[in-house]
């Protein structure tokens, strides 16, 4: 049961998934006429809820696989091959035991560490130190998907990691082996749009034409309104269109922000009752406040040096030229080359972000936090 229409994590059901409809119908042609596509768009945008709204279209349900492999925390191709290999098994295990004892059986190398449940159900409770030879078992996951008895989709979420992966060839490697994988088609989302644009159009990377672009843009303010009204409306409650007008326009209409706000907003408009614009002041407070500890712990173990640039970042608001002199001035901030450092920290933890030449604070409500703190 659905107690708050307004999703938060995950993808539940088509009803609470708020239009996308032509980035639907546009991703699902291109995947029913077999070709991989790369989604881009800044984090919590809503690339993966597109996806999975996806396979639940009857174009793919049922006809195909779907695989959704998320390797943000992915630092090796060892830890690319067991996620990949878990989320598959995953995916397969609801089927028929046939269905995913033909996967089991393509991972020679795994086999033996493989459990069984009473009830004959395969656990993939492996350790990574179980993978003792990961391009072996790349190579026996990709023969699977090439032999297995439907087409298989494949999304992989911030793709973008692999570049950092020790190994080398990383790109070449999986380019090959998805491009001699004629019985599936592959996703690769991705949230820091320079690297993953570097992979698709730069003439010299692996990846270059080897994939339909698409870029995810925020839901138009007019789609939202109705889906918002609609839901209070359902549950005997009402709200004002300025309202999601201002949330909206609060958080530029990324996805996440304007869900956490209207799911608090839901919550607060009592059956019969008005959610009017002053409640979202509140909304935004109770969210802070729920943060407060996490975010005050968040800034603690950032270095000084860092700490600094992400303050000035936070005060600019969107900030450019960070490293020039007049803003370096401005902000009191030491050298060139130390905001340089700083700053690729920084991107690294993903604490800012950069997106065409631009720099503001991620979490856009750790940034209304840190504004309060200074």
């Amino acid at each position: 049961m659905i107690i708050n229409p307004f999703i938060t994590s995950g993808y539940v059901a088509p009803e609470y998934f708020c239009d996308r409809e032509k980035e639907t119908e546009t991703l699902l042609r291109w995947l029913t006429n077999g070709n991989h596509v790369a989604i881009m768009s800044t984090r919590r945008m809503g690339k993966t809820g597109l996806i999975e709204h996806c396979f639940k279209q009857s174009e793919i349900s049922g006809k195909y696989y779907t695989f959704l492999v998320d390797i943000y925390a992915t630092k090796t191709l060892r830890d690319f091959v067991f996620q990949l290999g878990k989320s598959i098994l995953d995916a397969l295990k609801p089927q028929k035991r046939q269905v995913w004892e033909k996967f089991i059986t393509c991972l020679s190398s795994l086999r033996s560490s493989i459990s069984f449940d009473s009830s004959g159900i395969p656990s993939w409770n492996l350790e990574l130190g179980d993978i003792h030879a990961p391009a072996v078992t790349l190579d026996e996951i990709f023969k699977y998907l090439d032999e297995a008895d439907k087409p298989c989709i494949v999304a992989i979420d911030e793709f973008q990691q692999v570049i950092n992966y020790p190994e080398q060839n990383m790109e070449a490697m999986l380019r090959t082996y998805i491009q001699h994988c004629h019985n599936a088609c592959f996703i690769f989302a991705g949230s820091q749009r320079h690297l993953m644009g570097d992979m698709f159009v730069n003439p010299s990377r692996p990846f270059y034409q080897s994939v339909t672009i698409m870029h995810l843009d925020a839901i138009d303010v007019e789609h939202y309104i109705p889906f918002a009204r609609h839901h209070f409306t359902v549950a005997g409650k009402h709200i004002e269109e300025e309202v999601i007008r201002s949330v909206y326009t609060r958080f530029e209409g990324v996805t996440w922000y304007v869900q956490k706000i209207l799911n608090v907003l839901y919550s607060f408009t009592p059956q019969g009752g008005l959610c009017t614009k002053d409640m979202v002041e509140v909304a935004i407070r109770f969210i802070l406040d729920s943060y407060h500890y996490t975010y005050s712990e968040l800034l603690y173990q950032i270095p000084e040096k860092q700490k600094e640039i992400l303050v000035a970042i936070c005060k600019e608001g969107k900030a450019q030229n960070v490293t020039s002199g007049s803003f370096i001035k401005k902000y009191r901030l030491p050298s060139a080359s130390s905001v340089q450092a700083a700053l690729k920290g920084l991107l690294e933890k993903d604490f800012v972000t950069k997106e065409q030449g631009t720099y503001q604070v991620y979490d856009r409500f750790f940034s209304l936090w840190l504004k309060e703190q200074m």
